[in-house]
């Protein structure tokens, strides 16, 4: 690998992203990642139809790790930590954590994100009841072909409940914001199952729907029209079990009156948390982290993808809860810096 090359630690969308784009314009990439494979959340979490496009995601994601890992000018190092970063722009010294050294002349951060946790939420029934389970663990159920059903007994549910803001907007447990894609992913995996399975009821939980920007029509109002999935603004008190199905409690905000309704599968939307890395790679690297723990990123009208420290930029989730979509292109965007950054560098040089 010479001495021009590119570091980028993390091989998810905004990885995969920036280091196509770097190749492009021909120069060499060293790409990190700490998983034994590449593809990120999607490949490693097994998603299964991406928003908005409807691709499977070892289909789109899968092709852009296919393409990296087929071109000639990028190593890819998987299993792999960055343990040491020094030097100046343009000579980057780079320790890796079987001890070798490379050379790059800019880093792009592509570290991403970690899912929420919901036993930090147990009043929800998470690591109590099996039939309590994740948005990703119902991608898994359909990525996988196994159809959606409940964990404790195989059988397909006949009423599923989706809680959204699980480990968004909560400032008792520390999570104080919004995770962005929650509500349109749910919207999605609840036509997903009833698609799959027309005479089940899903009813969507929710403090406020916010399936931002072109989604609101396809996911928000296609789920509710011509799926006829409910939704019920409420705060969700617990998740218990009456011994044969799942009980969920709480309060019906619109009507002002509590609720007892029971439930085959609950499901909780969770949110996306900072990486449980990220000190230790704010340390490594000599970057900021904003004050809920993400990588903290410089004002874009100053340039995008850019820190505190010259050399360093930064894409995608690891900087806040973002869309695979604004990933991929905050990867090619930090590309083109980074490349700006090097030719000013070899212009003064």
């Amino acid at each position: 690998m010479s001495d021009g090359a590119i570091l980028v630690v993390g091989g998810g969308p905004a990885g995969l992203s920036a280091a196509h784009a770097l190749v492009a314009t021909g120069r060499p990439v060293l790409l990190v990642d700490k998983a034994g494979r590449l593809g990120g959340a999607p490949i490693l979490s097994g998603y299964a139809k991406l928003v908005p496009s409807g691709e499977w995601a070892r289909d789109a994601i899968g092709g852009m790790v296919a393409r990296v890992q087929s071109h000639p000018r990028i190593e890819v190092l998987t299993d792999t930590r960055v343990t040491g970063f020094r030097g100046t722009p343009g000579a980057f010294e780079v320790t890796l954590s079987d001890g070798r050294t490379r050379r790059a002349g800019a880093a792009i951060l592509c570290t991403g994100f970690t899912h929420f946790d919901s036993v930090n939420k147990p009043e929800w029934g998470f690591g109590t009841y099996p039939d309590v389970v994740t948005t990703t663990q119902v991608e898994q159920m359909l990525s996988s072909g196994r159809g959606i059903h409940c964990p404790s007994d195989g059988r397909a549910p006949e009423r599923v409940a989706i809680l959204l803001c699980v480990g968004s907007r909560d400032r008792q447990i520390g999570r104080e914001w919004c995770s962005k894609i929650c509500c349109t992913v749910s919207a999605n995996i609840a036509m997903e199952i009833r698609e799959a399975l027309p005479q089940c009821s899903v009813y969507i939980y929710y403090m406020d729907i916010r399936t931002f920007g072109l989604y609101e029509d396809k996911y928000y109002w296609q789920s509710q029209e011509e799926y006829r999935v409910k939704y019920i603004k409420a705060r969700i008190a617990e998740v218990t079990s009456d011994g044969r199905r799942l009980v969920l409690k709480g309060e019906d905000t619109l009507v002002k009156r509590p609720i007892t309704i029971p439930f085959d599968l609950v499901v909780h939307a969770i949110g996306m948390d900072p990486n449980v890395d990220n000190r230790e790679i704010a340390a490594t690297f000599g970057v900021a982290l904003e004050r809920h723990g993400y990588l903290q990123k410089a004002p874009s009208y100053a340039g995008s993808g850019m820190t505190d420290r010259a050399g360093v930029f930064v894409a995608g989730a690891a900087t806040g809860p973002e869309t695979i979509d604004d990933s991929i292109a905050q990867g090619q965007a930090a590309a083109i810096a980074a490349l700006a950054g090097a030719q000013r560098t070899a212009a003064i040089a």
